[in-house]
């Protein structure tokens, strides 16, 4: 009895080995993705009343692993059964990305001014509709970066027994979330941090150095993310289209991969805007 306790423990003890390999393999693999994604959800974080900051952005996070909890299950069934379709899921999400990117674009250089009066009538709009809709709009942002997350992990433990590779997709997937929104949290109180050290310090020292750069470094940063978070979107996107399109990967071999990946994100995010705005407007005419 005690020899079959012990063989368990032993059996145990090898698949959590062949798990943390895996798993660092997998890390390893999806570090850039991860850092768009800190980018990404860093950006959309952010904008709220500092007291609403915390509150949108757990929000975001429970709905990062209920994305999670789906995709999951998902990618190791169509792993299984139907693998063609994981290539399909990841272009329509490529798709979604690139819009997203090329929209934020187009609304920073062509959004019209306002005037006093709507600037007025925007205050008004309900606060917790305003919360709902970028809540919305990141946890669907996250739910396309979760499935090229889940799906690269995925990959790399493709050679790994199903234990294994169910263990190490669950554990990159928990990384993941847990990972980058704590260090979202991080960002986004970092002007609560520093007004505690000015606070304390008497307004001289170290202290007071720190507490004042973390204070005048969180618009700069914000503004840095806004930008990097666009171009992380048009860069996932591109380099979905260039990985899973055998055509795409092989255009212009000489031209850096970066380059490549960020053209194509942002032709098929125009190409969406074009789309959809036409879908729109005949939309509007029918319903006239």
């Amino acid at each position: 009895m005690a020899s079959g306790f012990f063989a368990i423990l032993d059996d145990i003890a090898a698949l959590m080995d062949d798990v943390a390999i895996a798993t660092k393999i997998a890390t390893r693999k999806t570090a850039g993705i991860l850092g768009d994604d800190l980018a990404v959800n860093a950006e959309k974080a952010t904008g709220f009343l500092s007291s609403r900051e915390l509150p949108v952005l757990w929000a975001i996070t429970k709905g990062s692993f209920i994305n999670k909890l789906i995709i999951v299950p998902i990618a190791l069934l169509l792993n299984a059964f139907f693998p063609a379709a994981i290539k399909i899921i990841l272009i329509l999400g490529g798709l979604y990305l690139a819009y997203e990117g090329v929209e934020k674009i187009i609304e920073y250089f062509f959004h019209r001014s306002k005037t006093g009066h709507e600037v007025i009538e925007e205050v008004k709009q309900d606060v917790q509709t305003v919360e709902k809709t970028k809540i919305k709009s990141a946890v669907a942002t996250d739910f396309i970066l979760s499935v090229e997350i889940v799906i690269i992990a995925l990959g790399s433990a493709a050679a790994e027994t199903l234990t294994t590779q169910i263990v190490t997709v669950a554990a990159v997937a928990l990384l993941a979330t847990v990972g980058v929104y704590g260090i979202v949290a991080l960002i986004v109180r970092m002007d609560d941090a520093g007004y505690r050290l000015i606070k304390h310090s008497g307004e001289k020292g170290f202290l007071f150095l720190l507490g004042t750069i973390l204070v005048k470094s969180l618009p700069v940063i914000i503004r840095i993310l806004a930008v990097v978070g666009t171009i992380a979107l048009l860069l996932v996107a591109g380099g979905i289209f260039v990985h899973n399109i055998d055509y795409f990967h092989h255009v212009f071999p000489q031209v850096p991969a970066i380059l490549t990946e960020f053209a194509f994100g942002i032709a098929a995010g125009l190409l969406m805007v074009i789309i959809l705005t036409g879908a729109k407007k005949v939309w509007y005419l029918v319903k006239k």
